[in-house]
């Protein structure tokens, strides 16, 4: 369950997730919105899919980056061909606006995240 203080944008950030998830065919175990300071997004080995709340405050398309990649990891696990391939496959704008979005998607990996998630 989020916090008190649940913004229309986190409500909305959560339920893209859920759209995306379903998209995908993956059932992570629980979707959260919280205060992360070092990452956008992480999940877990046990499918917790764990959300910044900053994130609802960025465009819609860095949102589905960060959303799919992390959902993606719910099936593989590593950053390897077809981690990528499924990747494109979702968001194949993203594979063109690869340099905007790498403006920020280090700060979904620099801490240590239970699945390893690094963009590369």
């Amino acid at each position: 369950m989020m916090g008190r203080n649940v913004t229309d944008k986190q409500l909305a950030i959560k339920e893209k997730t859920r759209r995306w998830a379903r998209r995908i065919k993956v059932q992570p175990s629980q979707i959260r919105v919280q205060k992360m300071t070092r990452k956008w997004a992480s999940c877990s080995t046990t499918g917790w899919v764990c959300l910044s709340t900053d994130l609802a405050e960025e465009p819609g398309p860095f949102q589905d980056f960060v959303i799919v990649h992390e959902l993606l990891h719910l099936r593989v696990p590593n950053h390897g061909k077809l981690f990528k391939s499924l990747l494109s496959a979702y968001l194949p704008e993203a594979r063109d606006n690869r340099h905007a979005i790498e403006r920020d998607e280090n700060r979904v990996h620099n801490s240590q995240p239970l699945l390893e998630t690094e963009v590369s």
